[in-house]
């Protein structure tokens, strides 16, 4: 006796709108956000336009809701200051986050791609990418400020942190156009550039000389 073939399980509300989510972000990274349709969203998640009604009420919306993910994404990078203790060889804890940082960056290109590529939208828009970019300075700044014997003065933390996003901004879409350099280069260049957050450890952690 043949029996139905099972259908495939339903997504949850969670699930389902993280499906939208991916599925617009490859979308807006590949035609901006004054280009991209709705219709092209949906046929790329494969629902259609009233499903992701559902769950966002436009396109402007849609494409908020993604630049605020990666907001929220960007302080998990870096430890919090709290725990900073340095007991960790300082050479690893950047190598751990910075492998960490490129596997978010092959993850989500189009988060990159559309903070600093994508100059179209209304005045919101483009206000809260700046606000992503300044969320990302702040993180950086407060990592650098908590370091014991940082030696870098107070009143360069701040464009300390600028030159390391901007840099590592740059590094991720050069790392973007080409998937085809291994992630060991990129990591090593993104070590070199970040170094100078970790300086103090490093250096205390260097053999004296003689």
């Amino acid at each position: 006796m043949e029996t139905a073939a099972a259908k495939p399980a339903r997504l949850g509300a969670a699930e389902r709108r993280r499906e939208i989510e991916l599925a617009a972000g490859r979308v807006f990274a590949e035609r901006g956000y004054a280009a991209a349709r709705l219709d092209d969203i949906a046929a790329a998640a494969g629902v259609t336009k009233p499903v992701i009604y559902r769950h966002f009420g436009s396109k402007k919306e849609l494409y908020l809701a993604l630049l605020e993910r990666h907001r929220a994404d960007l302080g998990g990078f870096l430890p919090p200051p709290s725990e900073l203790t340095f007991e960790e060889d300082v050479e690893s804890l950047l190598r751990r986050v910075v492998d960490r940082w490129l596997d978010y960056v092959r993850e989500n290109s189009h988060a990159w791609v559309m903070l600093f590529r994508d100059h179209s939208g209304d005045e919101e828009i483009r206000a809260f990418r700046v606000a992503v970019s300044e969320r990302a300075r702040e993180v950086f700044a407060s990592f650098i400020a908590a370091q014991p014997g940082s030696p870098i003065p107070s009143e360069q933390v701040e464009a300390t942190a600028e030159e390391l996003c901007s840099g590592l901004a740059g590094l991720a879409l050069w790392w973007i156009d080409r998937p085809a350099v291994a992630k060991e280069t990129v990591l090593a260049v993104a070590e070199r550039m970040s170094a100078v957050a970790f300086a103090p450890g490093i250096r205390s952690a260097s053999p004296s000389p003689g």
